[in-house]
């Protein structure tokens, strides 16, 4: 990886081993794999899945096996004589049990139940049982928005942790891009100031020259020496503003170190992409691919599921419970474990129970708050629409004016490259002045930095216009992963 390579040449010479060249797909890559803050939303889909798994489990049948001893004495007497009776019992049962998605309970299992009755000696008996047995609501509790609640919310939870993610991803791609496009400014701006004072100083030794050939003024040679001292000032700056805003973008791709002695990446100039402006279908466009509205979307669906059981909860509880099996009673265990496998002694159970609440406080205060919530998500998710209307249409107009900045700008160089060349003539010919060349050279100088500056605004503009529209990851070909 080319930050890796630059981070292990910290301490090597330049002219030895040469900073290899940071790309802006390279920034991108490192970003994705070592960005704190993405490192951090990672963990959300993982998060969400496994919550999911937890609400399916609440289905998943379990097997379940007891085995309990208890023991009765009854002391009295007939006339003189005492009578002491101990009756001991084992019970052992074992069977599946579960819940349905409509909300039946269910038992199936079979049972024994051994009784010893030590009177007059000991008296055996075998007592066993199999068959199922369930709860069925048919009023609250029953159906499927009653018992998936917790399925659905966690399935939108999901979703919306999926797309966190992503919109991490996104916001941080989107700040590598910005933050080289501010290192490449910044270079560019040092580049700048250098290059103006390399040909200030030349302008000195040639001033100096022709003072000395008395050709000039010793007036012109100082006001000259004092154009070409300003420059010292603006490398200082520059340089100031490269390291950092390489800091800025080293932070964006996992760094943690910051030192003055790092050495400083050189950057491949950045491509601007191609983008083709259409306000009306690029707002239809953010609407779908953006993060944040779908994850309001998840939101109201999680709000849905919520009202849904939040309904059934206000009818009233009416339960069927009932079974059905077959009895086995013998001096031994397997003469009465026979007679239940050949669906002796059946028996049938089946009854209601009903639970009416006085007030249906809970489940109308229930109800209100829930209706409420999701029509407050509903009010939001419009609000957010118009936001982004707003948001689109500024990218849009952004993206426009930034690239008419730069076409303009780029024409005043051109203007003032000429200005600058028509004056040094005028001056060579003796009808021009120093002052009026220095001037003409620092138009030009603003004009180009202008320009720089204008660039870089439209790289930040394209930029923002993908982070506004969701399309960044698509824009540079990258695609998540969710375990």
């Amino acid at each position: 990886m080319a930050f890796a390579a630059c981070a292990a040449l910290a301490q090597t010479p330049p002219a030895q081993e040469p900073i290899p060249t940071l790309t802006l797909d390279d920034a991108i890559r490192l970003a994705l794999q070592r960005n704190k803050n993405l490192k951090v939303s990672s963990y959300l889909p993982g998060i969400a899945r496994a919550n999911l798994l937890v609400a399916r489990g609440a289905f998943d049948p379990s097997i379940a096996a007891s085995r309990t001893y208890y023991s009765t004495q009854f002391n009295q007497s007939i006339g003189p004589i005492p009578i002491n009776d101990l009756t001991k019992t084992d019970y052992y049962s074992l069977g599946v049990q579960g819940l349905l998605p409509v909300g039946t309970q269910y038992s199936i299992y079979g049972s024994t139940q051994e009784v010893r009755d030590v009177y007059n000696g000991i008296t055996q008996n075998y007592q066993t049982f199999g068959g199922f047995q369930v709860t069925q609501p048919l009023l609250k509790g029953f159906g499927l928005a009653a018992n998936l609640e917790q399925v659905r919310i966690q399935k939108a939870n999901r979703s919306i942790n999926d797309l966190t993610y992503q919109l991490s991803a996104i916001n941080t791609v989107t700040s590598v891009i910005v933050a080289y496009s501010n290192l490449q400014l910044a270079h560019d701006q040092l580049d700048s100031a250098r290059a103006e004072s390399a040909l200030a100083n030349r302008q000195v030794r040639e001033y100096e020259q022709k003072y000395k050939a008395g050709s000039t003024s010793q007036s012109d040679v100082i006001e000259i020496r004092a154009y070409a001292a300003e420059y010292v000032e603006q490398i200082l700056i520059a340089e100031r503003a490269v390291r950092d805003a390489q800091n800025a973008l080293r932070e964006d791709i996992g760094e943690e170190t910051f030192f003055e002695e790092e050495p400083l990446f050189v950057l491949a100039p950045m491509q601007l992409p191609e983008v083709t402006v259409d306000r009306r279908a690029d707002v239809q466009r953010a609407l779908v691919t953006r993060p944040d509205y779908q994850i309001a979307r998840f939101g109201i669906v999680a709000d849905r599921a919520i009202e849904a059981a939040a309904r059934n909860s206000l009818l009233p509880q009416v339960d069927f419970q009932g079974g059905y099996g077959y009895n086995g009673s013998a001096m031994t265990f397997s003469a009465s474990k026979q007679m239940v496998e050949d669906h002796m002694n059946p028996s049938v159970s089946a009854g209601l129970v009903v639970t009416i609440p006085i007030t249906f406080a809970v489940g109308r205060g229930t109800l209100r708050a829930a209706k409420l919530t999701r029509e407050q998500a509903e009010e939001s998710l419009r609000s957010m629409a118009a936001d982004i209307a707003v948001a689109v249409a500024a990218a849009d107009g952004q993206v426009e004016t930034t690239r008419k900045r730069v076409t303009a700008d780029e024409a005043a160089v051109s203007l003032a490259k000429q200005a600058v060349e028509a004056e040094e003539k005028k001056n060579k010919a003796g009808t021009g002045s120093t002052p009026s060349v220095i001037q003409e050279q620092q138009i030009l100088a603003s004009a180009e930095s202008a320009v720089s500056y204008a660039l870089a605004a439209e790289r930040q503009a394209v930029a923002v216009y993908d982070q506004t529209l969701g399309t960044t990851l698509e824009r540079y070909h990258v695609k998540l992963t969710f375990d």
